[in-house]
């Protein structure tokens, strides 16, 4: 797959194993436009991250390295695990969110996701079930 490579500052130095990533953990952005997402996820004063972020026309942009911790999931859990960002790769779709006008998400945006949730599924052997929504960990 081709992605757009993005540096985020945000993500934790050690790496982990290919089999540490057990799931996968997908945001919307929650915020106002494409550039202002951007501009969080890779801002060191925001210490928030993805792995990748897929925009409203497709096009997937690559923040952190799937080898290293990314910080999305916050307080999290799900089955015997915590703090799921250790074990997760993080994928946010651009999105105003409920706060700034929910938009549907678009064809493009969906489609691009199903391909990087296979691509990532086979790459990790990511079981179906844990493929996840932000708020099924964190529903605070």
């Amino acid at each position: 797959m081709n992605f757009k490579k993005l540096n985020s500052p945000n993500f934790s130095r050690i790496s982990r194993k290919s089999s540490d990533i057990k799931f996968i953990i997908i945001h919307y952005t929650g915020m106002q436009s494409k550039v202002e997402s951007i501009k969080r996820l890779t801002s060191s004063k925001s210490k928030v991250s993805c792995h990748y972020l897929i925009d409203r026309s497709g096009e997937t942009f690559k923040l952190v390295n799937d080898n290293k911790v990314a910080w999305h999931a916050g307080k999290s859990k799900w089955k015997r695990f915590v703090n799921l960002n250790y074990n997760s790769i993080g994928i946010e779709l651009e999105n105003k969110g409920h706060e700034h006008g929910y938009q549907n998400y678009t064809n493009l945006q969906i489609n691009m996701l199903i391909k990087l949730c296979l691509y990532l599924k086979k790459k990790f052997r990511i079981d179906s079930s844990n493929i996840l929504g932000h708020s099924d960990i964190s529903p605070q």
